[in-house]
């Protein structure tokens, strides 16, 4: 027989996600980021090392890493640098002096600046962008290499450390714990650690004129971070945010990480924004009369479905919004206002009016954030609660929360956990309401 020989093969310039053809990359996994950043304000310059480490998947003679609309100066593969260097629109591809062995670890070191801009996509623009005053960093699902060079595809997480230096005039929030703030003249240098691992599209960060105030202790440490004349009205609007926290971890399990901070923005958004450990508000949002409550619950739901459970690839979006949405209607109820059950109705009959021409279970990348998706997940959530009893509902989503903590879902497997806790044959019921057009009538 003859001897076969293992050849080094190429690490893939995508991971194969069809929604993002473009992100992602194969051949090896992340487990560390740590970004040192130092940007002016003032001008939108932006000068920065990546550390990336990382472990092969199999033999690599080449991999690549997102990188967009920065120009790497210096790059180094454990502490050599590579054999060549490409640069192109959307990827750093690095043919490393040695062959990196299947299961070895390497690290990765990016020297890098320009001037960050937010990456062009179906879903307009993602990622760093320039505020009338300030930084916000919105990546999903794929403006992650705007702002640092990863594997931007969410089945790969990984652990960060972020430092940034700004001008100290301004507040500075990143992902996960403050670790240390130093002030050097006019310069302030924030270390933020992320232990839990984190999609790169939830890693953010935020810079603003802010005043910080504490919202709560209790269950976690929670604060709003806001311009002074929007600080009043921000804490009306998020008085009633721990009782929401309360709400969902006894609904969902115990609330994922060490803290929940918001940000309001002084400019207008659109919508608001979920990242690890915080959301973003524009200033649009808030208004001292309660009306984006909806919105404060739904962002803060996404800690437990989207930033700790995160869905392994972007065609199973449903397992955050769907998720998030719910929980909206589950603080209407308990808050005072309409039950989830007459929002389920209400909702069910607006959708009966729409086109149905989308699956949730795959909607398709141009309709992966359409707003039937949001509720129609909502629904089958609440189609799942009529159908086998609050008890057995609450128990699943807990553990299903509980038992996937800081890892990667699936539509499947959700559908598993369920089948595996309910007494009821659970097949129609997922098959109309995620793979089916048309519109299934609610149980009753």
């Amino acid at each position: 027989m003859p001897h076969s020989r293992s050849h080094p093969s190429h690490g893939s310039l995508t991971i194969g996600d069809t929604y993002v053809p473009y992100s992602g990359n194969g051949g090896y996994t992340v487990s560390h980021y740590d970004l040192d950043l130092d940007y002016k304000v003032a001008n939108n310059r932006l000068a920065a090392t990546a550390v990336i480490t990382a472990t092969a998947t199999h033999e690599l003679s080449r991999f690549s890493v997102d990188f967009c609309g920065l120009v790497a100066t210096r790059v180094s593969v454990d502490g050599i640098a590579p054999s060549k260097l490409v640069e192109s629109a959307r990827k750093l591809t690095i043919t490393p002096a040695r062959t990196i062995g299947a299961g070895d670890q390497f690290v990765v070191t990016v020297r890098y600046g320009g001037s960050p801009r937010p990456v062009r996509s179906v879903w307009g623009q993602l990622g760093w962008e320039e505020l009338s005053d300030g930084v916000l960093v919105a990546s999903q699902p794929s403006g992650a290499p705007s702002w640092f060079p990863c594997n931007d595809h969410p089945s790969d997480k990984a652990s960060y450390r972020i430092r940034i230096t700004a001008e100290s005039s301004y507040s500075v929030l990143a992902n996960g714990r403050l670790i240390s703030r130093v002030r050097r003249a006019s310069r302030t240098t924030s270390t933020f650690e992320t232990v839990e691992p984190m999609a790169s599209y939830s890693a953010s960060i935020q810079i603003g004129a802010y005043r910080e105030v504490v919202l709560a202790r209790l269950p976690v440490a929670q604060s709003v971070f806001a311009p002074i004349d929007l600080m009043a009205r921000a804490e009306k609007d998020f008085a009633d945010q721990h009782r929401m926290l309360a709400l969902f971890e006894r609904s969902f399990g115990p609330y994922p990480f060490g803290e929940y901070s918001v940000v309001v923005t002084d400019d207008n958004l659109e919508i608001p924004v979920e990242a690890h450990g915080f959301a973003v508000f524009g200033k649009n949002h808030i208004d001292g009369l309660g009306r984006s409550e909806r919105l404060i619950a739904h962002e803060l739901a996404h800690s437990w479905f989207g930033n700790s459970l995160t869905a392994t690839t972007w065609k199973d979006i449903w397992l955050h919004e769907g998720f998030a949405c719910y929980a909206e209607w589950l603080w209407s109820e308990e808050a005072g206002g309409p039950t989830a059950d007459r929002l389920a109705h209400q909702h069910w009959g607006r959708l009966s009016h729409l086109a149905q021409d989308l699956a949730i279970g795959d909607p398709g990348p141009e309709l992966m954030f359409d707003d039937r998706v949001y509720k129609r997940g909502a629904l089958t959530l609440h189609a799942l609660r009529t159908t086998i009893g609050d008890d057995a509902f609450f128990e699943l989503l807990s553990s299903w929360a509980t038992e996937n903590r800081y890892g990667n879902v699936t539509t499947e497997g959700f559908y598993l956990h369920a089948r595996e806790r309910s007494a009821v044959d659970l097949d129609d019921l997922f098959e109309s309401w995620l793979f089916t057009k048309r519109l299934p009538v609610l149980p009753s």
